[in-house]
């Protein structure tokens, strides 16, 4: 494995950069603030070919590997997690469903909007009361005719207010079946299709998160995602290679935070001298530093057995659950590091900790990643 950056990642890191002086530093914090959602910059993002990184350039996209999408949100994240978040969640979950199961005329109908920025995608699976035990959902799709209609309540869901599209796993047979369920493509406008609460959150407060309610949304038969029955297979793949996004999400937060505690601690006089200097800070800056860099290690090996198509099921896990429990803890160790600044929002450390706590939830709590890994080496054996 190279683990050095190639071309595109360097040009894509120059890029966001650029693009974060201009149009997302200035406004962190009153976005933060405001639990303002600013879906005109995804849309500027799509015209740089961050909506669409994995999408092969036939249906509009950029066409780039798991290397460079790593690059894009992790760079992101740097910037602010809540952007990170939102444009991960667009293409690894609503934009990587279609991709991975939809066939030639849907792919064709959706990933070239999805891609360039037009259409903003969600993706619904989590309900009220079903979380990390998804299979019980109790959102159900009954056939009717050449129609599919859905009713029930998906909530924690990004985009649910301001999306386009999403991609909807709703239950055809008995609660429970993992081959009861199955997915659909619902575009905004259709009726029965609303939203609700929008939820008052801890972190990632300019991704907008929120309810998607069907009541007797009557959905075409043309946007069923691969076959009947298969839409918790589906999503459980699709999660698969969302974790790694989660992964590279966590990574940025936790390079966020350690270069702000870094800078901090140069400048920061105390006795006569920077606190860098004092062994108590120096080593948390030390453990900051090969923490991330184990966390980024484990990323962009997920990374390298994605592109390769092979099985990633362990791996994302891995690199979903280190690297957001390692988010956390820099973004804490960041915190202390600023001892009373860190406690203020004029310095950005006190946002990445309330940021980072999401990763460690999102697509599977640490402890369903724990689940997961645990099943993958005890059935290797």
């Amino acid at each position: 494995m190279n683990f050095s950056y190639n071309e595109n990642q360097k040009l894509i890191s120059e890029m966001i950069q650029q693009f974060g002086k201009n149009y997302i530093t200035p406004n962190v914090r009153k976005w933060d603030d405001n639990q303002y959602f600013p879906l005109d910059v995804f849309k500027k993002l799509g015209e740089l070919g961050l909506m669409g990184v994995l999408v092969p350039a036939k249906f509009g996209g950029s066409g780039f590997s798991y290397n460079e999408y790593i690059t894009s949100i992790e760079q992101l994240a740097i910037l602010d997690p809540s952007i990170a978040l939102s444009m991960a969640a667009h293409n690894s979950l609503c934009t990587g469903h279609i991709l991975q199961f939809g066939n030639e005329d849907q792919k064709k109908k959706w990933l070239p909007k999805l891609a360039k920025g037009e259409y903003l995608g969600a993706w619904g699976l989590t309900e009220h009361n079903t979380g990390s035990d998804a299979a019980g959902m109790s959102t159900t799709a009954i056939q009717d005719g050449n129609f599919w209609i859905l009713n029930g309540t998906k909530n924690f869901i990004t985009h649910a207010i301001s999306g386009d599209i999403v991609v909807v796993i709703a239950r055809n047979g008995s609660k429970g079946d993992s081959r009861g369920m199955t997915a659909f493509v619902v575009e905004s406008g259709t009726k029965g299709l609303s939203s609700g609460k929008k939820e008052d959150k801890l972190g990632m407060r300019a991704s907008e998160t929120a309810e998607l309610i069907f009541d007797n949304c009557r959905i075409p038969k043309e946007n069923v995602l691969g076959n009947i029955g298969d839409g918790f297979i589906q999503a459980m793949k699709v999660l698969d290679g969302g974790r790694i996004s989660i992964a590279a999400l966590s990574l940025g937060i936790a390079k966020g935070a350690y270069q702000a505690a870094l800078k901090y601690s140069k400048e920061r006089k105390q006795f006569g001298k920077s606190i860098s200097n004092f062994q108590a800070v120096s080593f948390k800056l030390a453990d900051m530093a090969t923490e991330i860099e184990a966390a980024e290690l484990l990323t962009y090996k997920a990374a390298f057995k994605k592109n390769n198509k092979q099985k990633v099921t362990l791996n994302g896990a891995m690199a979903k659950y280190f690297s957001s429990e390692i988010a956390v803890k820099v973004s804490n160790d960041a915190v202390q590091v600023l001892g009373g600044y860190g406690f203020t929002k004029d310095f950005p450390v006190e946002r990445f900790y309330r940021d980072s706590k999401l990763c460690t939830i999102g697509e599977g709590t640490s402890e369903i990643q724990k689940l997961v890994i645990a099943k993958q080496i005890i059935s290797q054996f």
